[in-house]
């Protein structure tokens, strides 16, 4: 019930506050909560940290972006360049998908033979390996010149015929729809067969182990969804910001995702939602009120002390905090002394 009421409540936002700024704002910062929400289901339900998790967000956006605009190319061995001319940008956007998901497949693959620091390490270094290969494949990705002018994302309305998602009200609802399928999707994923094994993982990897639970198997499975999600946010970012370069690789949009899900509450469905709301929309609160530099303070600081206070996160802590209080106390009963048989 409180997710179908959260969710209605963010649909009717832009009629208690129609602001296009707002929306805008709300609608970059909810992108990224999709991102988070794959994140979580590795660092939250599989307790593995994926450090470049961004390249799978990065390879959707540029699959859908080359496909929806078309490109050719000549590959190594290929004496005629191959040539892709512009796809529809749905078929496009499941495109940019289906890729990430493979890349999520093939990284776990390889990086699930190792634990610990070294699949961090692996996980970073394909993070920059995609970013490199989008700044210097200039044939294909135009480098650092960006690809520009990319469609839009299209809906088919009643009277008026297919018309493109350009306004800051079609992004803001688009945004809400996208990041609601990846919520359900996660759900059923976490309560099936599937997720109670991943949280078997996450708990105790050798005990699970040994009851025949097949780690690698269902690792994969985390991976392909995860990245599968983080290339839909991908997707979303290239079509409603309609430019891409290189730095949609940055390392630091992995560390806001990984924010988002550890103080929201890393294992919680919720959790990423509240703490992309949270961290994402707070530099926009103090925008005006305070320089950039105490923004920055105020970020950290703030962050700070919701780790140290709410270790769990702030979902967990809040859920533990409404149950102490909803709780009736124990009412004090009269003892009652028995009497000894004679």
């Amino acid at each position: 019930m409180t997710f179908f009421i959260s969710v209605l409540a963010l649909a009717l936002l832009p009629l208690a506050w129609p602001d296009p700024y707002i929306l805008s704002v709300v609608a970059s910062v909810g992108i990224f909560i999709i991102a988070a929400i794959s994140l979580n289901l590795l660092l939250g339900y599989t307790g593995q940290l994926s450090l470049g998790h961004v390249a799978f967000f990065g390879l959707g956006a540029y699959t859908t972006s080359l496909l929806s605009l078309g490109f050719d190319v000549t590959l190594w061995g290929m004496t005629e360049p191959l040539v892709v001319t512009p796809q529809p940008v749905w078929l496009a956007f499941v495109c940019g998908i289906a890729f990430a998901a493979i890349a999520g497949w093939l990284l776990g693959k390889l990086a699930f033979r190792v634990r610990g620091a070294y699949f961090v390490i692996v996980t970073i270094s394909f993070a920059q390996v995609m970013r490199m290969v989008a700044l210097n494949w200039v044939d294909l990705t135009e480098g650092p010149m960006a690809l520009n002018n990319i469609p839009a994302l299209t809906m088919w309305v009643p009277g008026e015929g297919v018309i493109d998602l350009t306004t800051k009200l079609s992004t803001y609802w688009l945004v809400l729809a996208v990041a609601v399928c990846a919520y359900l999707l996660v759900a059923a994923l976490v309560h099936s067969r599937i997720g109670r094994a991943m949280i078997a993982l996450r708990e105790n990897e050798v005990l699970a182990r040994s009851v025949g639970i097949r780690v690698t198997h269902y690792l994969g499975i985390a991976t392909i969804f995860a990245a599968g999600i983080a290339g839909a946010a991908g997707g979303l970012y290239a079509h409603t910001v309609r430019i891409i370069d290189p730095d949609v690789f940055m390392f630091m949009f992995t560390i806001m995702m990984v924010i988002m899900v550890i103080v929201g509450g890393k294992g919680t469905l919720a959790g990423p939602v509240v703490g992309g709301l949270l961290f994402g929309l707070l530099p926009e609160v103090l925008r005006g009120v305070v320089s950039p530099e105490i923004q920055w303070m105020i970020y950290g600081v703030l962050m700070i002390a919701v780790l140290v206070f709410m270790p769990k996160g702030v979902v967990p802590s809040a859920g533990n905090l409404l149950r102490r209080y909803s709780s009736q106390p124990l009412q004090e009963q009269t003892p009652v002394v028995r009497r000894k048989a004679a």
